[in-house]
């Protein structure tokens, strides 16, 4: 650990997660680690301490970083039995007499992590949402957008570590609002990728070239990230998952619940939420997001390019 380290607990090493702890630890961070899986050999190379427990994870570190699937998968390691609370003992204190300090940077309910950040700074801890957009590639990069809602104080102390992970990162607001903001971010990522599949589909029926027609758009005002990345994956048929048609449909759900919640119409959210539906009931929940072309070319009958779905390269 380099004089500016900090001793890190991350718990889920998933896609994301684990070249996020990794790039942690290339700073200089001393890493204390925890997961359902294997642990990844870099991590375990570079010196991390593998922990068996969230509740250890929270004893050994200082900031704790919880990087998980879905809303009752953090309830249950920062709550659940040996989970990262019974590891902070009521005024816990880290190194330096400073509280510790969870951050959670799952994409989750906005109201549940209202909730369990009041459960978390209840016993003299702090606690920020921290969700990340970028997928597999910004987390490898370290070049993910960070969302983070919490106290300012928290913020600044954390920025350090966030800026090991991420290049685009804003303290949106309160707690809950860095969850706000992905679900936001994701609506916005989702209506773009059912546009790109829907004009791709078009042209590509109408007999055009559709490699061709991206790269004439890539010129034009409908130039997008969406369009150059995942209108690539929809031309050249790979599909491996940077960031899972599930994981995206459960996001959408989010969008979904909050706006019963406040009474709101998300229309064009609900179609793409269906869209992902007909993906998962035809057995592709595990494809990239960018599959949900699938949805459409299922309905048309026609693929938008020539060749096999390939989940591999």
């Amino acid at each position: 650990m380099t004089k500016s380290g900090m001793k890190v607990g991350f718990i889920g090493l998933g896609i994301m997660g684990a070249p996020m702890a990794l790039n942690l630890m290339k700073a200089g961070h001393m890493m204390f680690v925890q997961t359902r899986s294997k642990v990844p050999t870099d991590l375990v190379d570079g010196g991390a301490t593998l922990c068996t427990s969230a509740e250890e994870v929270a004893k050994r570190a200082d900031v704790i970083i919880t990087m998980l699937p879905d809303t009752p998968n953090v309830e249950d390691v920062l709550f659940g039995d040996r989970g990262v609370v019974a590891g902070l003992k009521p005024q816990a204190l880290g190194s330096g007499g400073k509280p510790k300090l969870v951050i959670d940077m799952s994409s989750i309910s906005p109201m549940a992590t209202k909730k369990m950040a009041e459960r978390i700074h209840a016993l003299g801890c702090e606690h920020l949402d921290a969700p990340v957009s970028g997928g597999e590639v910004g987390a490898k990069a370290a070049s993910l957008t960070i969302m983070v809602g919490g106290l300012e104080s928290s913020f600044e102390r954390a920025k350090p570590l966030f800026e090991t992970m991420g290049k685009n990162i804003t303290h949106v607001g309160g707690h809950g609002d860095g969850q706000t903001t992905k679900v936001a971010n994701q609506i916005i990522v989702a209506l773009n990728i059912e546009a790109v599949a829907e004009a791709l589909l078009f042209a590509s029926k109408a007999g055009a070239d559709p490699a061709k027609v991206r790269q004439a758009l890539m010129g034009g005002f409908a130039a997008s990230r969406i369009l150059e990345v995942h209108g690539e994956r929809m031309v050249k048929r790979t599909f491996n998952p940077g960031f899972r048609i599930e994981l995206h449909q459960k996001d959408l759900g989010l969008a979904l619940q909050g706006a019963r919640e406040m009474g709101l119409a998300l229309p064009h959210t609900a179609s793409a939420a269906q869209l992902m539906q007909v993906c998962v009931a035809h057995g592709l929940a595990g494809l990239d997001h960018s599959a949900l072309c699938r949805s459409l070319e299922l309905m048309a009958g026609h693929d938008i390019a020539a060749g096999e779905v390939n989940i591999f390269v």
